[in-house]
């Protein structure tokens, strides 16, 4: 499970980069319940009304950002930030693992030091040093981030990278019906019920979202996931496939909002 100690290597914050900042913080407030609080005055002219940025709140606690999709050519998407104790360490173990730098370390304030990376596939991730500001307040619960996947056309290529550069530890299992390999992801020395995320490969023709590349995407927990998906529909999203229940996880749907950026709701099963 995801939590709010952010340990290193776990997930522990999570923004999305959109055309539309008014629409996005709309489209997300009506399928997760959330709150959006601009970090700008609210004034300014044209389609995103001034509001350049800000944070997604459930419940009064912080769970999300929002921002300005500002990187020509870049397609709308959640990127996700892990943990770590030393950004310019993580940083020189990508590139020594044969990543890239999307964005040097760099200091945020009091809050933090943050860095942005592409893994060999393509799969786009961040690292988050603490200062001030940890990360989300609220992780695992209804509204809030519960997993996070990557779909990769080489998971054994994954698999070693994110290993060196996390120290994550991976454990595999079979998918029903013959779908292949899912393998679970668990921070370095931690213990399974502390799991946080999985990868799966697939062909690159099934990554056309990413012109072929990998990609992470977030899981978000919902109360009832038919109607978030009815939600997702009525607000504008789409749905790639779903809702489906998965043995032993829940009910899913894999969606797309407004401005196709990839998330997934997710039901969990109750404890036996």
């Amino acid at each position: 499970m995801i939590t709010t100690d952010l340990t290193p290597g776990s997930p522990c914050w999570l923004d999305l980069g959109a055309p539309d900042v008014r629409a996005a913080a709309a489209f997300y407030g009506a399928v997760l319940g959330w709150d959006f609080e601009s970090m700008g005055d609210g004034e300014g002219e044209g389609e995103s009304g001034g509001m350049e940025g800000g944070m997604f709140k459930k419940d009064g606690k912080t769970v999300a950002g929002l921002g300005k999709l500002s990187e020509e050519g870049a397609r709308s998407a959640w990127m996700i930030y892990y943990t770590v104790t030393d950004a310019d360490a993580t940083t020189r173990a990508v590139e020594g693992a044969g990543g890239t730098v999307r964005v040097p370390p760099r200091d945020l304030g009091e809050w933090g030091r943050m860095a942005q990376y592409t893994d060999p596939s393509g799969g786009q991730f961040a690292a988050w040093q603490p200062a001030d500001n940890k990360g989300f307040e609220l992780a695992d619960e209804p509204g809030s981030l519960s997993w996070t996947e990557l779909y990769t056309s080489d998971a054994a290529a994954a698999r070693q990278f994110y290993g060196s550069v996390f120290g994550w530890q991976f454990s595999d299992m079979e998918m029903p019906g013959g779908g292949g390999t899912y393998t679970i992801i668990t921070p370095a020395g931690q213990t399974e019920d502390r799991m946080q995320g999985g990868l799966m490969q697939l062909g690159e023709e099934d990554l056309s979202l990413a012109d072929g590349r990998a990609y992470w995407h977030p899981v978000f927990a919902v109360p009832d996931c038919d109607a978030a998906v009815a939600a997702v529909t009525e607000n504008g999203g789409s749905v790639q496939m779903g809702p489906v229940d998965a043995e032993g996880v829940g009910r899913l749907a894999v969606c797309l909002d407004r401005a196709k950026a990839d998330f997934v709701v997710l039901t969990p099963s109750s404890p036996s």
